[in-house]
């Protein structure tokens, strides 16, 4: 047969119309899929526990809960997303585990046995670090006369020192554990990536742990300034470290060498705490003051509190940080938050006690820190 040009060019057409269509089709593999609800906006998502259920995701484009995860445990608290956010890890208390999930599919991967009440997460490359708390008791503090009775009532079985697991995400196991104080809640990475910081409630203490071979390198105690330190964060130039102090109703200011440096003011029992990007600005989830407060964080003289719900105690910027979600457990509610003009602007419902909040990409927040800011 002979080819005429025309006949050639419709040739080529089809043939580039078969390889496009192949293209097309390899795109629709699950390996090749986004993470987070099939990348369906250009805002990212956040990921909420909610502790009498699992997992929400909410589309940061519309605001909305968009999909549910069913994490096959209960009681889910902290959480962490992989640097790729194709794995979140989230701790669930009744079963002294995480689980892992794939973003993709919402579907578990993994539970891995971690310890006694675990409870926050945090994640550096591919390992992920998790507190528990063998010796929670948990409750307001002591009335007044009632102290010396509590001490008495001490033994060293509610004293059990915790423990923070180390999970090696790619074999999906527990690898080693880093000894922490009675009841550590808080966990924050040093500036240099060579030590953890952490906060221990039931001794009063901050501790700071070298994560290669998991040794005590200094001790803070918190009692002169305020009992039951819960969060920690270091600042986006690595030279201050925050812990709030809940039962002191302060935030205690540590220098880059974890020296102590001063004590700042906050509403009643705050616990999460983080900076903006720029570093110019510190923001406390105060629980029983029902307010987001905002410091400069040079001065620490407080700027505003911003209203919110029963009982917020996690927080994150949206990826563009214009915005921040607050998740407050008692108002089945995320507060959304206008970082400019530091005023709320929306509630997204979210029911079953919302503990956790992060988002993908990477967010600063009480619980994550925004990737190229340390």
């Amino acid at each position: 047969m002979k080819f005429t040009p025309a006949f050639s060019k419709t040739r080529i057409s089809l043939i580039l119309l078969a390889l496009m269509a192949g293209i097309n089709g390899c795109s629709k593999d699950p390996a090749n899929q986004t993470p987070a609800a099939d990348n369906a906006t250009t805002g990212g998502v956040a990921y909420v526990t909610r502790q009498d259920a699992g997992v929400s995701v909410i589309d940061l484009a519309t605001m909305q809960v968009v999909k549910e995860f069913d994490i096959k445990a209960e009681s889910p608290r902290g959480l962490g997303i992989t640097d790729d956010g194709k794995k979140l890890v989230v701790a669930t208390r009744e079963n002294a585990s995480v689980s892992v999930i794939d973003t993709a599919t919402g579907t578990v991967l993994q539970q891995i046995p971690v310890g006694k009440n675990p409870e926050f997460v945090r994640i550096s490359g591919n390992y992920a670090f998790i507190s528990s708390e063998p010796s929670a008791v948990g409750g307001p503090p002591p009335k007044p006369g009632e102290k010396a009775k509590v001490e008495e009532d001490d033994d060293d079985e509610e004293k059990i020192p915790a423990k923070i697991a180390v999970v090696d995400l790619t074999k999906g196991e527990k690898v080693r554990e880093i000894t922490g104080g009675p009841e550590t809640e808080g966990i924050e990475f040093s500036a240099d990536g060579k030590n953890l910081v952490i906060t221990n409630e039931a001794d009063n203490t901050v501790t700071v742990h070298n994560i290669a071979d998991g040794s005590l390198v200094k001790t803070i105690q918190t009692h002169e300034y305020g009992d039951r330190p819960r969060g920690i964060k270091v600042s986006p130039d690595g030279n201050t470290y925050l812990a709030t102090l809940e039962y002191g109703n302060k935030i205690m200011v540590l220098d880059k060498d974890f020296n102590f440096v001063r004590t700042v003011d906050t509403g009643e029992t705050p616990y999460g705490i983080s900076y903006d990007k720029t570093g110019e600005h510190i923001f406390v989830a105060t629980n029983k003051q029902k307010a987001l407060q905002v410091f400069n964080a040079k001065t620490y003289e407080k700027i505003k509190d911003i209203p919110t719900g029963n009982r917020c105690w996690h927080f994150t910027f949206t990826p563009d940080d214009k915005q921040l979600l607050l998740a407050c457990g008692k108002s089945d509610a995320v507060y959304v938050i206008d970082a400019q003009k530091l005023e709320v602007t929306k509630q997204i419902e979210v029911k079953d006690m919302p503990w956790g909040i992060v988002t993908y990409p990477k967010s600063m927040g009480s619980l994550d820190t925004k990737l190229g800011t340390k």
